[in-house]
């Protein structure tokens, strides 16, 4: 029997590696972690890369393709945060350009264990974590406030969660399809964008307006109804075209979307008893901080008649999106699951 000395035994009870990964409807961004130890850093990212989810035929090819350049040893257990529903070992969701089913990618990448989260559960559970620089503060007060905290934001859809803080320190994370609730319009200009699109759908979820390709609905629709030509084929163009001042409609099709989304957000801080503060993230905010910043957001939230001094009260702060997904879905990870496992573990 061959006898370990102390130094290969202690190698041998370090904490092995694992995967993790942040899917949306546009990029999956992944990573390759390690469990630190540490409460308020509890995993180190060792390998990250992004990947255009339109550009592969399946998650499990861009995450073989990630592991085939970036693992430095096997890796046997992991954890998903994708957009969309997860309904036991699959996920429901229309924006995605491929099923997603937790059973094949496991048997695809020969891992032992991996979880499914939704991404924005991971990224609520990632805010724990983020410093005072991590953030822009976009409306309300900047003092730190106490409660449940609402994760919201647009991107190839709409994601919301809500971490809830508890005496022991840790945050029970509420998962929601926020995105999937009926758009309210405020508005006469929103009434008629809600009635051309009514003409299509019976069902007008919010996350149809409220999103990357929302904007760009907006931007059409708004065409249509005034007359106009609307030549601008992407949403960042129309928030470019905006922001510059060249496009009238687009830069209306630019506040009729803030003003949709400070009244969503002033819903979902109601509807989830949010006091403790907002995170906003999604790819398409960041481009647009200083015009929304400007717009009619902050004014919609508040208007909600006599709730608005309660809604004063809530900071709403805008984070980059990066890499906070696959650390919030790794932190989840290892406080879900019954042990880390070590090296040895693995072999």
């Amino acid at each position: 029997m061959a006898i370990q000395s102390p130094s290969m035994a202690a190698a041998d009870m370090q904490p092995a590696p694992f995967l993790a990964a942040d899917v949306g409807g546009t990029h999956a961004r992944i990573g390759l972690v390690s469990p630190t130890g540490k409460r308020t850093e509890p995993v180190a990212l060792l390998r990250y890369a992004t990947y255009e989810c339109a550009q592969f035929a399946s998650l499990g090819e861009i995450l073989r393709l990630f592991l085939a350049d970036h693992a430095l040893a096997p890796v046997c257990c992991g954890s998903i945060a994708c957009a969309g529903y997860p309904e036991g070992e699959q996920v429901i969701n229309s924006n995605l350009p491929w099923p997603v089913s937790i059973p094949e990618l496991r048997a695809a990448l020969g891992v032992r264990e991996l979880a499914l989260i939704n991404d924005f559960q991971a990224m609520a559970c990632a805010t724990e974590f983020l410093g005072a620089d991590d953030t822009t503060l976009i409306a309300g007060p900047a003092a730190v406030a106490s409660g449940p905290v609402l994760v919201m934001g647009p991107g190839t859809g709409l994601g919301a969660a809500v971490r809830i803080p508890t005496e022991s320190g840790r945050s029970i994370i509420l998962s929601t399809e926020a995105g999937q609730a009926a758009f309210a319009p405020s508005t006469p200009r929103e009434l008629a964008v809600l009635d051309r699109l009514l003409r299509k759908d019976a069902h007008v979820p919010v996350e149809q307006l409220v999103s990357g390709p929302g904007l760009h609905t907006i931007y059409r629709t708004l065409g249509l109804i005034e007359g106009s030509p609307a030549p601008l084929e992407s949403p960042a163009r129309v928030t470019d075209a905006a922001i510059a001042g060249t496009d009238a409609l687009a830069r209306d099709a630019l506040d009729t979307f803030c003003g949709l989304l400070g009244s969503v957000v002033g819903d979902l801080i109601l509807l989830y008893g949010a006091q403790g503060g907002v995170f906003m993230a999604g790819g398409i905010l960041p481009q647009m901080r200083d015009f929304l910043q400007h717009s009619s957001f902050h004014a919609r939230l508040l208007s909600k008649g006599p709730m608005r001094s309660v809604l004063a009260q809530v900071p709403v702060r805008l984070i980059e999106h990066g890499n906070l997904g696959v650390i919030g879905a790794a932190s989840w990870f290892l406080q879900h699951r019954s042990g880390v496992l070590s090296v040895k573990d693995r072999m």
